[in-house]
């Protein structure tokens, strides 16, 4: 048990900094055209940055904290990543597992190839779904 509260402050610790990054980029996205073919070289590459910053603080939640605070609750739970999202909706450090699962399907799927037209909607889901990660910081409070 020890390990695992150990384990979970690290975790912890790294989301907070990745959330703070996040939230950086977010700022400075919130104005930018989505719209890939009028953006020049710097602008794709903030919103790149976005899209990464947002990658890490999904995977750093639903595969390390949310794995770590169920095993620390259960440290025999085992199942696929959508068992441990389930426990941990409810363990209350989420209220809405299908919501979690499409953000980490939008994840998933930013490492394809797309149009700029696919691009585009790809950087407008991102950026509605940012407010709602962004709201994690509940929990690790």
């Amino acid at each position: 048990m020890k390990a695992y509260q150990e384990q979970l402050n690290i975790q912890n610790n790294k989301l907070l900094k990745a959330l703070a990054h996040l939230e950086y980029s977010y700022k400075k996205i919130a104005k930018l055209p989505e719209d890939v073919s009028k953006l020049d070289e710097e602008t794709l590459e903030t919103w790149e940055s976005f899209c990464a910053r947002f990658s890490r603080v999904v995977d750093l939640f639903l595969t390390k904290y949310i794995r770590t605070a169920v095993l620390l609750n259960d440290p025999g739970f085992s199942g696929t990543l959508r068992d441990f999202v389930n426990q941990a909706e409810k363990l209350n450090l989420h209220d809405d597992t299908e919501h979690w699962m499409a953000i980490r399907e939008l994840r998933n799927i930013s490492a394809h190839e797309y149009t700029e037209k696919d691009l585009s909607l790809f950087f407008k889901q991102l950026k509605k779904e940012c407010p709602f990660l962004l709201t994690i910081k509940k929990v690790l409070s």
